[in-house]
């Protein structure tokens, strides 16, 4: 259900508002660029400072532009178990095609206490759920046996997107779950060496602004083309590390899509407009790239 290439989408702001036009337009362009999905309201979404009714209003509008045209997975994750139901449940009343269901944050549980947030979610909804392990963000990390207990007992949970960096942990994964299970890389400098190992495809920041080119790498490993996927990641590396790692996301892929005219740089405190040596370095990247 998942292969392919699907774009934590990040969303616009001006004034302090969601900026539905810039946003319907940043989705036809992830639409024209070749992508399987739009993930929006992740962290690169800037949920942790949307309020409940512009996470579920920035959902409807995404599935409304998207207009069944590509999938819709919706960020509906939480570190309270009842509010990720909440926002689970009425994503699908609106009619997202699946759920992406982040480890619960700051709350450091344990992987029982894993266990049965995700079961909860997953017996309170008929969508299809994508956990997402990311450690860096949430300290706590899904192991592989855990997942697996989840496959086993819960129907609707069928992916992982794994960010931990660590190619390593997609054999693990690959060991413990079904087959037909769906890994995806979290991270885009990570997409060819985690399909290598039997990942399907990524949840890209990068595509917000190279949607065709994170889409032809994906399709070429897809293809078993490892030497075309390859020769697109060597060309694109610089673009695809520095947009991770010059600062916290989404600091720098807002700042890109400024700099592109894609929305403003506008992001929310406690987050700050990139701005500085770090803002020139991404300035650079585009320039090469002949992406301004």
């Amino acid at each position: 259900m998942f292969a392919g290439t699907h774009t934590a989408i990040i969303t616009p702001f001006r004034d302090g508002q969601v900026d539905e036009e810039a946003f319907r337009q940043l989705i036809e362009k992830q639409i024209a660029g070749g992508v399987q999905g739009i993930v929006p309201v992740g962290t690169t979404g800037e949920s942790p400072t949307l309020d409940a009714d512009e996470h579920l209003e920035v959902i409807r509008i995404a599935v409304d532009a998207v207009a069944g045209r590509i999938k819709v997975i919706a960020g509906t994750g939480a570190n309270s178990t009842s509010e990720a139901i909440h926002l689970t449940e009425e994503a699908e009343t609106i009619g997202v095609d699946a759920s992406l269901q982040v480890t619960p944050y700051y709350n450091k549980p344990s992987q029982e206490g894993l266990f049965q947030h995700f079961r909860a979610i997953a017996e309170s909804t008929t969508l299809p759920i994508m956990l997402y392990s990311v450690p860096g963000r949430s300290v706590v990390e899904i192991a592989p046996e855990t997942a697996a207990r989840l496959a086993a007992e819960c129907d609707n949970i069928i992916s992982i997107k794994e960010a931990s960096g660590r190619a390593e942990r997609v054999d693990q994964l690959r060991e413990a779950l079904p087959n037909g299970f769906e890994i995806l890389s979290g991270d885009d400098p990570m997409t060819i060496e985690f399909m290598k190992r039997g990942a399907c495809g990524v949840v890209s920041v990068a595509s917000n602004i190279v949607p065709e080119k994170v889409s032809e790498l994906v399709n070429a490993m897809l293809a078993n083309d490892v030497a075309k996927a390859e020769a697109i990641q060597a060309e694109y590396f610089d673009l695809l590390s520095t947009l991770m790692s010059v600062d916290t996301n989404p600091m720098p892929i807002k700042a890109a899509a400024a700099l592109m005219g894609i929305c403003s740089d506008e992001i929310r405190l406690p987050m700050l407009a990139l701005e500085g040596e770090s803002l020139e370095q991404v300035r650079a990247l585009l320039h090469k790239y002949s992406l301004v």
